[in-house]
Order: C-alpha cells, then sequence, then structure tokens
C-alpha cells in the first residue's frame, strides 16, 4: 500500500507541469492582451507607454521564455502579482479559497450522504414508488442544464418567495449578527449554491449506486448469507454495500474536476466571492498571473481529490494496487 501511495504521488508532478503548460498556452493563444484593456480606453496612453508596460510585465518575450520564468516562479511558490490591481496573486487567491473550499464541500458532502442511501435504498426496494421516483429525477438531473436550473430557483426561491438570498455569501447587516444569526445568514446563502452545484453528481452518483448494488445483490455469496439466515439489514450493511462501493468511489473521484470546474460557472451565477469567480473575472481582464495561479491551484486540488479517491479504493479492494 506505501507502494501504491508513493507511486500515485509522484504521478501528479508531470502531469501538473503539463496542466500549467497547457494552460499557459491556451492563454496565450486567446484573442486579446492585458495591455489592450488598461490602455485602449486611455487616449492619453502613447504608442511608447504602452511598449514600457510591455516589457515591464515580460510580455515582449517568446511565450516559452515566459512560461520558463513563471515555472521558476511558481517552484519557489511565488505566482506573481495581478496586471490590474498589483496585488499578490496568491494572496487574492487565499481570500477566495476558504470560500470555495466551503462550498466544494459541502456539495461533495450533500453528493455522499444523500445519493449513496437513497442508491441502495432504490436497489433494495426495486420497482417501488420510491426507486420510480428517482428514476425520474436522475433523468431530470441528466437531461436539464444545470445553470438554467440555477436561475430558475433564484427566481423562484429568491425573487418570488423571497426566502432565500440569490447573491454573495453574507448579508449587508453581517457584522451586526449574532453568532447564531450568522451562521443561519451564511447557510441561507450557501442553499442554492451548494443544491445547485451537487445537482448533477447527486443524480448520477445514485443512480451509479443504485446500479453497482443490484449487481452486487444477485451474486452468490449474497444468495448464500441469505440461505445461511443472516438477517437483511447485516446482509445489505455489512457484506453488500462495501463491494458495491467500488464503482461509486471511482464516479465520486471522477466528479471533483466538475465541482472544481462548475465553480466558475455557479460562483459567477450566484456572485458568490470564491476561487472561481476570481478566474473567471482574471479571464475577462487577461490578467494573467492570476489565471495560471487559479489554474494551477484547481488542478492541483482536483488532483489532490482524485488521489484520495484512488487510495480509498485501493483501501476498499486490496486487489487494486500497482505492483
Amino acid at each position: 500500500m506505501l507502494i501504491y501511495i508513493i507511486r500515485r504521488t509522484l504521478y501528479i508532478f508531470p502531469l501538473l507541469l503539463g496542466i500549467t503548460l497547457v494552460s499557459f498556452l491556451i492563454m496565450h493563444l486567446a484573442p486579446g492582451k492585458p495591455i489592450d484593456q488598461m490602455t485602449d480606453l486611455n487616449v492619453k496612453v502613447s504608442a511608447q507607454s504602452k511598449q514600457k508596460l510591455v516589457q515591464l510585465y515580460g510580455l515582449d518575450k517568446p511565450w516559452y521564455i515566459q512560461y520558463f520564468n513563471w515555472l521558476k516562479r511558481f517552484i519557489a511558490l511565488d505566482f506573481g502579482n495581478s496586471f490590474k490591481d498589483g496585488r499578490s496573486a496568491i494572496l487574492k487567491i487565499a481570500e477566495r479559497l476558504p470560500a470555495s473550499l466551503l462550498l466544494n464541500l459541502l456539495s461533495l458532502s450533500l453528493i455522499f450522504i444523500v445519493a449513496l442511501p437513497v442508491g441502495i435504498y432504490s436497489a433494495v426496494h426495486r420497482n417501488s414508488l420510491f426507486d420510480r421516483v428517482m428514476t425520474v429525477f436522475v433523468f431530470v438531473g441528466f437531461s436539464v442544464p444545470t445553470f438554467w436550473i440555477a436561475l430558475l430557483l433564484m427566481i423562484f426561491f429568491g425573487l418570488k418567495l423571497g426566502w432565500l438570498p440569490i447573491s454573495g455569501l453574507h448579508s449587508l447587516n453581517y457584522g451586526d449578527l449574532s453568532l447564531i444569526n450568522k451562521l443561519l445568514d451564511i447557510a441561507s446563502h450557501l442553499a442554492l449554491p451548494v443544491f445547485v452545484t451537487a445537482f448533477t453528481s447527486l443524480a448520477g452518483l445514485s443512480m451509479y449506486a443504485r446500479s453497482s448494488m443490484l449487481d452486487v445483490i444477485k451474486q452468490d455469496y449474497i444468495k448464500m448469507a441469505y440461505a445461511k439466515g443472516l438477517s437483511k439489514k447485516r446482509i445489505i450493511f455489512s457484506h453488500a454495500a462495501r463491494n458495491a462501493l467500488l464503482p461509486v468511489i471511482t464516479i465520486l473521484g471522477l466528479s471533483l474536476p466538475g465541482l472544481i470546474g462548475g465553480g466558475f460557472i455557479f460562483e459567477t451565477i450566484f456572485a458568490y466571492p470564491g476561487m472561481g469567480r476570481l478566474g473567471y473575472e482574471a479571464i475577462m481582464a487577461r490578467d494573467y498571473p492570476v489565471v495560471m495561479a487559479v489554474g494551477t491551484i484547481a488542478a492541483l486540488l482536483t488532483m489532490v481529490g482524485n488521489f484520495l479517491a484512488d487510495i480509498s479504493y485501493a483501501w476498499v479492494d486490496p486487489r487494486i494496487r500497482y505492483k
């Protein structure tokens, strides 16, 4: 197990290097330059001043030189300063990262807590009313665009009913609230983003859990357990559920990139002060240091999530390890 963990850890480094290289290339191939947004709307900026800005930010050098310089700074954990306001890119991310982690951890917890019991219960009570309702829910989850659901929920719960706020993480009077009211205020702001972020994965994972559980409960060793007179509860939770978790853990690990990548969309829709929204604003402003910093940290979080999923997979089934 230790060798498997070491090898799996070593794979992260070349993969991260490849992701940063591709991100850097795409960013430089995209139309528009950072200097354009700083100078095009200011008629007082001369061509010489623009050229000085280009030289100041090192944009006059070939892309591979720029990437090599960025890589040297990255090894020293220096992501540079934002072109937009001159602040440290890593400092700007540090301000937004807790909000993004909170959103993704809550979404992942919601997926794990709801999807697995629902999938197992649907499999054990196949063709029941609950199973049919959940099948419809899964089809809706796969067929309806999530951003459209986000807009519908914002209109219904935020504008029509006025039950939930539709933007931000705090109310304007947050500083005047008591501790309990502060927690309730944050919870109300998180309700819609967490549900929308988890919605697609929730539907998909419950279906995979149901399918996997159906396969397991048809196995001979489950029939043997029934024949021995073991209780249904013990057979389901002690013998069947653990084996049914194998493909579910894989799907859960694969859903992490979607959660983090979806943050760019949903954090922007809900005006949520997270890393995804910061990345979107940096892309629109061609703020290269912040774009690279957000992309690298998002990729690193995704790989760490997949790494934990692989470790869990190997823990559940010891046969699945590298030799």
